[in-house]
């Protein structure tokens, strides 16, 4: 038996349901750095326990996928999960009702202090750009009800 790729298995069809992971702004980021570079781990999943802390990034590379290497970053976030779950790559990021971004991958550079969680979105904007707040709510969620 082949050992277990994420590459082969569909996440949309694989995950049937999944709860709503829901946290709290803990720092709100205002930097853009165009020359870094992010690796994303291959795998499309990735748990989040209660009271980590991981960071939110964002891209505007449409074509970028788990195990990609990707240039260019705008810093959101670093939130505290506050009900953990599964983030799986394409659920979407609420802060404030905004979708700030769809989740493209999860670079582990800075583990195991916490995970960098990278999200795709047209408009690149920094946390303070956003209007962020400490203790806003951030969900990471696959519902479009939010």
């Amino acid at each position: 038996m082949e050992p277990y790729s994420s590459m082969r298995i569909n996440v949309d069809k694989a995950f049937v349901k999944k709860k709503t992971i829901r946290g709290q702004i803990v720092a709100v980021l205002d930097l853009v750095l165009p020359e870094r570079e992010l690796h994303l781990i291959t795998p499309h999943s990735r748990a989040l326990k209660k009271y980590e802390i991981h960071e939110l990034f964002i891209t505007n590379d449409p074509n970028a996928k788990p195990g990609d290497t990707i240039k260019g970053a705008t810093y959101i976030c670093f939130f505290e999960v506050i009900e953990g779950g599964i983030s799986l790559v394409k659920d979407k990021v609420i802060i404030n009702g905004l979708n700030v971004g769809e989740i493209i991958g999860f670079d582990e550079t800075h583990m195991p202090n916490h995970l960098n969680i990278v999200c795709y979105s047209k408009i690149r904007k920094t946390g303070k750009e956003l209007g962020l707040n400490i203790g806003d709510e951030v969900f990471i969620t696959r519902s479009k009800d939010l």
